[in-house]
């Protein structure tokens, strides 16, 4: 797998910025401690794996925060989030971008996405509420993957999907992502449901 690249989305660790829907059920001061050990946990996992090379595709693209982890960074840019992704994919040959909240993923999700990109032009990882929490692309990649894809909502897997049709896909295990409260609570302790990150700060 020499020459993968596994991207990290996400959005500088700073009070009020993050996570605002979990911020909602409980608290800004929780919501960005979530988001603190998730960022730091998954940059430790997947930085340290030598199979694959890692980066941080951050926004705001200067902002100012206490990174968790010495990882490469790169801005996001400029655009909706599809244009964000895309433009970091299209930066490297074969690539998996993931977010970071989604406790439950391993550094043997990243292995096997990479696996399924030797047979398929694009690998996902679909998510419970209908979007994906990981989505590939190897050389031969879809001109525009995400055109139209209705984000934050139970139709962003379809119509990415949609986008790659005629194309070979493969599809990982199903996860769930954390964006509320009740996300949040539905997490096995054994991965860091709420009793661990506390309520309402």
């Amino acid at each position: 797998m020499k020459g993968d690249t596994t991207i990290i989305f996400a959005r500088a660790p700073r009070l009020g910025t993050v996570k605002q829907r979990l911020a909602r059920g409980i608290g800004a001061l929780a919501a960005l401690r979530f988001y603190r050990g998730q960022l730091a946990g998954l940059c430790r996992s997947l930085g340290r794996d030598r199979r694959w090379r890692t980066v941080l595709a951050v926004t705001p693209d200067r902002a100012r925060a206490r990174w968790p982890v010495l990882l490469p960074r790169l801005p996001q840019g400029r655009g909706n989030l599809g244009e964000r992704m895309s433009r970091a994919l299209s930066r490297h040959r074969r690539a998996v971008l993931v977010g970071c909240d989604i406790p439950a993923l391993e550094p043997a999700d990243i292995a096997a996405a990479f696996r399924a990109l030797g047979r398929a032009q694009a690998v996902f990882g679909p998510a419970e509420d209908g979007g994906y929490w990981l989505v590939g692309f190897g050389p031969r990649r879809p001109a525009r993957p995400f055109a139209g894809v209705r984000w934050s909502g139970p139709h962003a897997l379809a119509d990415t999907l949609a986008n790659c049709r005629g194309r070979p896909v493969a599809l990982l295990r199903r996860l769930r992502d954390v964006d509320t409260a009740e996300d949040l609570a539905a997490l096995p302790r054994t991965t860091g449901g709420a009793r661990r990150w506390g309520g309402r700060a």
